[in-house]
């Protein structure tokens, strides 16, 4: 099965948790994961935000669940990088 090792989200988020605290929040997700964090629009009560985030082995499903925990909804997936995982058989 082909592994996630890094998702670019355009997210549009409220005022509060900040920045700071919304990306920390998701690379405490798993210790080997890295969080960039862009806001590219600010109105009223919202951020629009563009999200990278690498690591060895993301869990698409988990990210977006914290993201909506946060109060955030993801708009699109802008870029994706998935490497193939090799199937060894068992051998006698």
């Amino acid at each position: 099965m082909a592994v996630v090792t890094r998702i670019v989200l355009d997210v549009l988020k409220p005022h509060q948790p900040n920045a700071l605290e919304f990306a920390s929040q998701l690379a405490d997700l798993d210790a080997r994961c890295q969080v960039n964090l862009l806001v590219q629009e600010v109105d009223d009560k919202t951020q629009s935000i563009i999200l990278s985030i690498t690591g060895e082995r993301l869990d698409f499903e988990a990210i977006t669940q914290h993201i909506k925990l946060m109060g955030a909804s993801v708009h699109s997936i802008d870029e994706v990088d998935v490497q193939g995982e090799t199937v060894t058989a068992a051998t006698e």
